[in-house]
């Protein structure tokens, strides 16, 4: 049997591990209730899936976990400011930042990414459940993301400074 590495030396390795920054959002009683995330990925394209990992203890599972449904707010960079707001304990974290609802969940006003899931599957994994969504709505403007590595904030900057190309072009060039 292999050791399992210590805990602080696998949170260092994680560390170096970008991830994009989230806000998930649920409602419950009509009140929104969010919270940063930056274990949310991509599952499946036939049918939109994605995956979104929320600690046991989270208020904002509960909510989800009681209504089947949740949004994710894919921050962009320099909304580094909404991650640590909505990363807070015990603050209302909607008190000052501009949202909706739509299709019944918080939705960021200025975030660059919108999704609206319902929960398909919820599965173990340690100290956070894994939340599969559906997803039955999405929203996109391009902007260079939000990442969260080494302990910081930050973008993919090649994303950021590149010059854009459509596809047309790209093809245009391998043609050549």
């Amino acid at each position: 049997m292999v050791a399992a590495p210590a805990q602080q030396e696998f949170r260092d390795l994680m560390a170096g591990v970008c991830a994009p920054v989230t806000v998930v959002t649920a409602t419950a009683e009509g009140l929104p209730h969010g919270t940063t995330v930056s274990a949310f990925a991509s599952l499946s394209l036939r049918p939109p899936m994605v995956t979104v990992a929320l600690d046991r203890a989270s208020g904002v599972l509960s909510r989800i976990t009681t209504t089947g449904r949740f949004g994710v707010n894919v921050l962009g960079q320099a909304q580094d400011d909404l991650a640590v707001t909505f990363a807070r304990r015990g603050a209302d974290r909607f008190a000052g930042v501009d949202w909706h609802f739509d299709h019944g969940l918080p939705r960021l006003d200025s975030a660059p990414g919108w999704l609206a899931c319902e929960v398909s599957d919820v599965v173990e994994g340690g100290d956070h459940l894994l939340l599969l969504g559906a997803v039955l709505h999405a929203r996109t403007t391009q902007a260079a993301p939000l990442v969260y590595g080494y302990r910081t904030f930050g973008t993919h900057s090649a994303y950021a400074d590149r010059t854009r190309h459509t596809i047309r072009e790209h093809v245009a060039a391998f043609a050549r």
